[in-house]
């Protein structure tokens, strides 16, 4: 187990420079950790053995009919799905048919799971490649040192200087900054939304109400007429036809048994990633909402920027924030996660009774 995931351990360590929040990070560290792990979990053979083993006739070599099955696919009889195992069907959704009257249901997704993982977990990691391009270290280079409670008093004093210096000469000059920052989190949400509808593609039209079924049928009495929605989407045992020639050159069909043990994590794995989805799309709508809420009502960044901090310098807060747009309250709150409280307060003060940044007129908009 250490094995297999010494190679992602890296990617648990958390920065100690903060340019999102915990929403966001949810996205590129922990949705992009776990994929990249079920995807690892989903190649390996020392929990499961052979992705797949078919029984079949002596004519054919086992090796053979392995690997035709796993290349073109296997199926199941929909149809066949319910009933009591051993009388009235082999195992779920295997059972003699008659074709083109019966439908069956083919399943070619197993051996492409592991690379589909992977590529959502890529696509997770986007708005956060986007934001650390945009964001260009701005945060780090308005904070360097700041961090820490006890710094030097000539190093505080000068970087005290320089913040002011930066903050008057560019104020409202960070709205685009602001909006780069709404935009990576309006394509996170884009993004767990449309994976919804992707993996739901990718399983045939199964994934959508996937996790909701399972917990049903989880969590109630099971009847030998209810549908296993875990057998239908992924089903360990399945069936797969082979033809080859005869000796007199007519062609013969073979019906094989096959055994799928990577069923056996890939419903668990997508059992898992169906409710994180919903949970993560769910939060991320929320912070959509959240920000549309700052940027048309004003009056709610005052509440939120002080929030944790000693309200003693709320009158010189409120006079910086009103003097400025969306964009310089959003970057105060960036520095507010990248410094230490009571040095930003002395920033704000500061900054507040500075006689250059008295004269800025306060902004008439919310933008």
């Amino acid at each position: 187990m250490f094995d297999l995931f010494g190679s992602i351990k890296h990617l648990a360590k958390v920065s100690k420079l903060c340019i999102d929040n915990t929403i966001f990070k949810l996205h590129y560290k922990a949705t992009f950790m776990m994929l990249v792990a079920f995807s690892l979990v989903a190649t390996s053979k020392q929990y499961i053995g052979d992705p797949i083993d078919c029984i079949v006739d002596e004519v054919i070599p086992q090796s053979v009919m392995d690997t035709y099955c796993w290349i073109y696919s296997t199926f199941t009889i929909p149809s066949k799905l319910t009933g009591t195992v051993g009388k009235d069907v082999a195992h779920p959704g295997v059972a003699p048919y008659v074709h083109q009257e019966d439908e069956v249901k083919y399943h070619k997704y197993y051996q492409w799971v592991c690379f589909v993982l992977m590529f959502q977990a890529v696509l997770f990691y986007v708005p956060r490649y986007l934001w650390k391009t945009f964001e260009g270290n701005r945060i780090k280079t308005l904070s360097f040192d700041m961090k820490q409670p006890i710094v030097e008093q000539k190093v505080k004093e000068a970087r005290k200087r320089a913040f002011i210096n930066y903050f008057s000469h560019n104020l409202n000059s960070h709205n685009i900054y602001f909006w780069q920052f709404f935009a990576c989190e309006i394509l996170n949400f884009v993004n767990v939304v449309g994976q919804i509808f992707f993996m739901n593609f990718f399983l045939d039209g199964d994934f959508l109400t996937y996790g909701h079924r399972v917990f049903q049928f989880t969590h109630s009495y099971v009847h030998p007429n209810d549908e296993d929605p875990m057998a239908r989407v992924f089903p360990k045992v399945t069936k797969c036809t082979f033809h080859k020639y005869g000796p007199s050159g007519g062609v013969q069909k073979f019906d094989g048994l096959c055994v799928l043990p990577v069923n056996i994590l890939n419903e668990k794995i997508y059992a898992i990633v169906w409710f994180w989805f919903v949970i993560l799309s769910i939060l991320s709508g929320l912070v959509l909402i959240y920000r549309i809420i700052i940027i048309f009502c004003h009056c709610t960044r005052h509440i939120i920027l002080p929030f944790g901090h000693q309200v003693e310098y709320k009158n010189e807060l409120k006079s910086v924030i009103d003097k400025g747009q969306i964009g310089d309250w959003f970057l105060l709150v960036q520095l507010k996660k990248n410094m230490d409280g009571l040095i930003f307060k002395e920033f704000i003060t500061a900054l507040a009774d500075d006689k250059d940044f008295k004269k800025k007129p306060n902004s008439k908009t919310c933008y």
